[in-house]
């Protein structure tokens, strides 16, 4: 006598009666949605953040370092640059110029930090988690864009005990700082790459002052490219830092033409996001 058996009438082996049901799968990063993400990007920026609070060293280098390079250059350079007495009309020049710098050196502790988080195994339990990579860099820029605030409120504070005045309105004042904000944010996605790339904080300290020195002084930052050698001045055309100097002087000083250069520098934003972005969020899925 044959007995016939059916898939479902015998019970599953790892079913035993009185045992806890399996846990359900942690969901993978494309799952989470819209939402998700920017509750974990929210929660993200909230640890960063009350970081830096229990660190207020971390702070210095935001709020000293416009504080040193505006005095230093208006009182030092200043009077070779515009001229003896003329301290004011370099003033004008000189703090929106440094608005653009700003970003670039606060970009730079972006990457020195990303690599030390590695080296003490704070990247690796956040990659254990059910979220999604990109969240925990781009909440790194959310706190950074926030020093970034701290920086060029300082320095704008500095610019008007030293004679600084806004030609324009408040409002032309705001859209200087958010183009500013933007520029630096592109930035920092550079500086994140390089810090999931090299070995050592130093290392990527080192290679950020190779790129920082020749753009910043390379540029109209400081003084004007009429003063420059020809090829000097060549360089300083397609430098993107002297783009946002030059958009952010018309925005405050409220003559010369303003489109080019706020339209250069947004483009130069989206371009450097649109390529770096993408290669730091694959080094950070993939970095050992």
């Amino acid at each position: 006598m044959s007995t016939t058996t059916t898939a479902h009438s015998a019970p599953a082996r790892d079913a035993a009666p009185g045992s806890p049901a399996p846990k359900a799968p942690v969901p993978s990063e494309g799952r989470i949605g819209l939402r998700g993400n920017l509750r974990h990007i929210a929660a993200l920026a909230r640890r960063n953040a009350l970081a830096i609070k229990a660190d207020p060293e971390s702070m210095f280098d935001a709020v000293l370092m416009p504080i040193i390079f505006i005095l230093l250059f208006v009182y030092v350079f200043g009077g070779a640059i515009a001229g003896k007495g003329n301290n004011g009309d370099y003033v004008q020049y000189l703090v929106p110029g440094m608005m653009a710098m700003m970003g670039m050196n606060i970009a730079m502790a972006v990457g020195t930090g990303v690599n030390d988080d590695f080296k003490k195994g704070v990247m690796d339990r956040f990659r254990s988690m059910p979220i999604a990579r990109s969240s925990v860099l781009i909440a790194k820029i959310v706190v950074e864009v926030g020093r970034m605030l701290v920086a060029t409120g300082i320095l704008l504070g500095m610019g008007f005990l030293l004679g600084l005045t806004i030609k324009t309105s408040v409002l032309h004042l705001f859209a200087a700082i958010g183009l500013s904000m933007v520029f630096g944010a592109s930035l920092m996605w550079i500086f994140i790459l390089l810090g999931l790339t090299m070995k050592t904080a130093q290392a990527v300290q080192g290679v950020a002052m190779l790129v920082l020195m020749p753009l910043q002084f390379g540029s109209s930052i400081f003084a004007p490219p009429t003063t420059m050698p020809g090829w000097l001045q060549s360089f300083t055309d397609y430098n993107p830092l002297s783009n946002l100097a030059d958009a952010a002087r018309v925005l405050i000083n409220g003559h010369g033409p303003l489109a080019h250069s706020v339209w250069m520098t947004l483009a130069w934003s989206v371009a450097i996001t649109a390529v770096t972005a993408p290669l730091a969020v694959a080094k950070f899925r993939k970095k050992t």
